[in-house]
């Protein structure tokens, strides 16, 4: 089961790179959620869910998930990956948006999945917020 709970994760971040909503919603639960622990704010459903895709999509046109390193124990994946990107469209947070900055970000996070059913029924992020503040000259 391990190798193939990897899989159904390498192709969530398959989709969330080619922008592709409808995909994502698709790998998760009914009942499936996504916990940004940077802001944090928990997105759930098919509206919520595919609106994450939609704003980073907008914000870092270029946006990548280097991979580096999953683990797998049972229904449970974990993944130490890096965020890389190019700040070029607005960057819709909760506490605001913040306007292009024209900055490249390269930022270390971990992601937690969890598994039912071949799908994602959570995923937290763990995306180094501090880091990215910096380097997009907000903090």
């Amino acid at each position: 089961m391990a190798p193939e709970n990897e899989k159904i994760i390498r192709g969530a971040y398959r989709v969330a790179e080619e922008q592709d909503v409808a995909g994502w919603i698709a790998a998760f639960t009914q009942d499936g959620t996504f916990t940004d622990m940077s802001v944090p704010v928990t997105y759930r459903g098919a509206n919520e869910l595919g609106r994450t895709v939609e704003v980073y999509a907008r914000a870092f046109p270029d946006m990548h998930r280097e991979l580096e390193r999953f683990y797998v124990t049972g229904d449970v994946v974990i993944v130490q990956l890096r965020l890389q990107g190019t700040h070029l469209g607005p960057l819709e947070l909760p506490a605001g948006t913040v306007p292009p900055t024209g900055r490249r970000m390269d930022a270390p996070c971990c992601d937690v999945f969890e598994l039912v059913g071949g799908k994602i029924k959570r995923f937290d992020c763990y995306a180094e917020g501090s880091v990215i503040a910096a380097q997009l000259g907000l903090a």
